[in-house]
C-alpha cells in the first residue's frame, strides 16, 4: 500500500506536505476502529507510565488528531504517528503546526500494520483488544528489546502487563519489549 509522509517543520510554522492530501484512493483500507479521542489526563499517564523522555522516539499507532505525537513532542522525545485516515492526519498535522512542535513531529499517513515502527523506543495504541493481538506478533518482531508498550484501555490478552494504572475511569497498561530469545 502506498504511504505518504508529512513532514512538519516548525520553520516560520510552515506545514510541508509532499503531494497535497488525497481523500480517497480506490482499494485504499479504512479504519479498523472509529474515531475516539484520548482525554488529556490519559494521554498524560500514558508518556508518565512509559517515562517518556528527550532520548525517545515515541510512536503513536492510530494517532487520530495527534494529542499523543504533541504531547510527547512537548516532552522534548521524537515522536512519529500513525493514522490511516486522511482526515485525521490533517487534524494532527494542524495541532502540531499549532502548539509549535512540528521540528519533533513526524505524521505518515498509512497501515500501522505495513509501516516500519523498528525505531520506536516508546509505542502508544488506544485500539480494540483484537487488534492489539493482531499487532503483537509486528511489535515483538520489529521493536527492540526494552521498548515500551502503553495501552489505553485494552490489553493484550496472555501477555501479561507489567504494570497497570487507572487514570479517571480509563485503565491504562504497560508492557516491556523482552530480550531475544537464543
Amino acid at each position: 500500500m502506498e504511504r505518504r509522509d508529512f513532514l512538519l517543520s516548525g520553520v516560520a510554522g510552515s506545514l510541508a506536505l509532499a503531494t497535497g492530501t488525497v481523500l480517497a484512493q480506490e482499494g485504499r483500507r479504512t479504519p479498523d476502529v472509529i474515531y475516539v479521542p484520548t482525554p488529556q489526563e490519559v494521554v498524560d499517564g500514558m508518556l508518565k507510565l512509559a517515562k517518556v523522555g528527550k532520548n525517545d522516539v515515541v510512536y503513536d499507532l492510530g494517532c487520530g488528531d495527534g494529542r499523543i505525537v504533541v504531547a510527547a513532542a512537548r516532552l522534548g522525545a521524537r515522536s512519529v504517528g500513525i493514522d490511516i485516515d486522511p482526515i485525521r492526519i490533517r487534524e494532527a498535522a494542524e495541532n502540531i503546526r499549532v502548539a509549535g512542535v512540528g521540528d519533533r513531529a513526524k505524521l505518515i499517513e498509512g497501515d500501522l500494520f505495513a509501516t516500519d515502527i523498528s525505531e520506536a523506543t516508546v509505542v502508544t495504541l488506544y485500539l480494540l483488544s483484537r487488534l492489539n493481538l493482531k499487532l503483537r506478533p509486528k511489535l515483538l518482531k520489529e521493536l527492540r528489546p526494552g521498548t515500551r508498550i502503553v495501552s489505553h484501555a485494552f490489553d493484550m490478552d496472555d501477555w501479561k502487563p507489567q504494570r497497570t494504572e487507572s487514570v479517571g475511569s480509563s485503565t491504562i497498561y504497560l508492557w516491556t519489549v523482552p530480550g531475544k530469545k537464543a
